[in-house]
């Protein structure tokens, strides 16, 4: 590789792009994307217009059909991996991974970065975190894959969040990634929302409140960083404006009293997970929240892509 050579990526399962905006911002160019939902495609186009989106499932696009590029990077659907949600082996969403190993494979690149829930890390007592780096390894080129929970929170981000980083380098390479340093202090809630204007009625979530969002604590003060921003609207954190919540018995918290208890607006969602204000997000409300919260924090994506550079450089 040639000192500051300009890298391409194409992007797996790019959701809104938040994975892609920190590459890009690092300059690792990203010249293709794709994914299954059509409001993230859109949302996709909108803000990197330079590049080219196909709208498909994965598993219908051949290797043929995708440009190469010295970098693929993507988070392969991770609800079967959660934490929060039915950790089954055996959920189809927990094989996508296998296209990705595919592509990889036919398209040969020099690195690939992939993220994933840290759920990840103990499914199926571990054998699947295990299997997987198992079929990154395989074939003509093989890859030296490092993999590290790293928290966003670490990094520039006003939010807890935990995500387990995959990078492979080509053995033939004969070069090692370090992962990124941990940025000097945090970023509290207050400091991204700064100037902030008073969101519109419409750009919050009013749903009820369920008893599973009440099983716990969901505001944090103005000081702290974020609880997870989710992909559902109706579990997306307090803002803290809201009153302190209160706990009443083990798994039950109520609200409480004389401020109004909303949650954080789409935009200010965004905004904790590291998207500028100036950032396009396409469909409705629902949508807008999930596209969010399915993403990666893009000074997450900037620190591990600046790092990868370094390397290829």
């Amino acid at each position: 590789m040639k000192k500051n050579k300009t890298y391409r990526a194409i992007s797996l399962f790019c959701g809104a792009g938040g994975l892609d905006l920190g590459f890009k911002k690092a300059g690792i160019d990203v010249i293709w994307a794709n994914d299954i939902d059509l409001n993230s495609c859109i949302t996709h186009l909108q803000n990197f217009g330079e590049c080219a989106v196909t709208k498909a499932n994965i598993r219908n696009i051949p290797s043929s059909d995708i440009p190469n590029a010295d970098v693929i990077i993507g988070g392969f659907p991770c609800q079967g991996f959660s934490l929060a949600g039915p950790r089954l082996v055996a959920d189809e969403r927990n094989y996508l991974y296998k296209e990705f190993v595919r592509i990889l494979h036919d398209k040969k690149p020099a690195a690939f970065v992939a993220e994933n829930v840290k759920g990840i890390l103990t499914l199926g007592n571990g054998e699947i975190i295990t299997a997987i780096v198992n079929e990154f390894k395989k074939k003509e080129y093989e890859y030296e894959v490092e993999y590290h929970l790293l928290n966003a929170a670490d990094y520039g981000v006003a939010q807890d969040r935990q995500r387990v980083i995959l990078v492979g380098l080509r053995k033939d390479l004969k070069k090692t990634y370090s992962f990124p340093n941990k940025s000097n202090g945090r970023i509290t809630i207050a400091e991204v929302l700064k100037g902030f204007p008073k969101p519109q009625e419409d750009e919050i979530c009013n749903q009820p409140y369920s008893p599973r969002y009440l099983s716990r604590n969901r505001r944090k003060n103005w000081e702290d960083v974020s609880f997870t921003i989710p992909a559902m609207a109706k579990q997306v954190p307090l803002h803290p404006s809201s009153p302190v919540m209160k706990k009443i018995t083990k798994d039950k918290w109520e609200f409480g009293d004389k401020q109004k208890t909303r949650r954080f607006s789409w935009r200010e969602a965004a905004a904790i997970q590291g998207f500028p204000k100036d950032y396009n997000f396409y469909g409705d409300l629902i949508s807008k929240y999930q596209q969010i919260g399915n993403a990666v924090p893009s000074p997450l994506a900037y620190a591990i892509a600046l790092k990868l550079k370094e390397v290829l450089d």
